[in-house]
């Protein structure tokens, strides 16, 4: 049965907030997210990051719910300025998976900035076969018409970010600004430290070593769109 041929879900008869609960819990979005960063900020140490890198530090600690991953992020110099001016100019963000671009606040990004996932564009499988790689590696390629300029946002695969690097190595277009989370035990640590070591200085926001995800990408996003507002 489709969605719109569903009957429709009766409503209670009683009152929805008269509802009896034996759990006592925060209902108020706006003071979950404040008490969230506000114990993010009391069990943090900070002061392993620079300035311009707290509201993202905050936003990847709530994204994962642990302040011990802010240890492990890492920024080339200005990364957080260009990323904020490229956005604000309305760059593209080009995400490797769609679980990143689910998690990104599209409706508040500065310049309602276009997101492109080309991860289920029907020649990847293709391309991946002819590169002998994966589909997401393969999906890199469909990347270089937009790449120029863009915020690019790795929160999954390590082949798809290390395929990009070589791309970049051999004449594609720069990004503006690459952000890398992608999280796995084979490649996700590799990838990042290449990313961190690139030698032709692509600016870049990382968390380092094996973990990461959609989420934390889509965080960092969010951050450098409009802070923790």
């Amino acid at each position: 049965m489709s969605a719109a041929s569903a009957p429709a879900i009766p409503i209670p008869t009683m009152a929805l907030d008269a509802r009896p609960s034996r759990y006592r819990y925060l209902r108020d979005p706006d003071a979950i997210r404040r008490a969230s960063f506000d114990a993010i900020r009391r069990e943090a140490d900070l002061s392993r990051v620079t300035e311009d890198l707290r509201d993202i530090a905050l936003r990847i600690a709530h994204a994962a719910g642990d302040v011990s991953v802010i240890a492990d992020l890492v920024a080339s110099p200005e990364a957080v300025s260009l990323g904020r001016a490229a956005l604000a100019r309305g760059a593209g963000v080009l995400v490797d998976a769609t679980m990143v671009a689910a998690g990104i606040a599209q409706g508040r990004l500065p310049a309602s900035n276009t997101v492109i996932a080309t991860i289920g564009d029907d020649r990847v499988p293709d391309l991946a076969r002819r590169l002998g790689s994966t589909r997401a590696a393969a999906a890199m390629e469909l990347w270089r018409p937009h790449l120029e300029g863009a915020v690019a946002v790795f929160g999954n695969a390590p082949t798809a970010l290390f395929h990009l690097l070589e791309m970049i190595d051999g004449g594609a277009p720069r990004p503006a600004l690459v952000l890398g989370f992608p999280v796995g035990f084979v490649g996700a640590a590799e990838a990042k430290q290449a990313l961190a070591e690139n030698p032709v200085g692509i600016p870049f926001i990382a968390l380092l070593g094996r973990r990461g995800g959609s989420a934390m990408a889509a965080a960092c996003v969010n951050a450098l769109a409009f802070g923790l507002a």
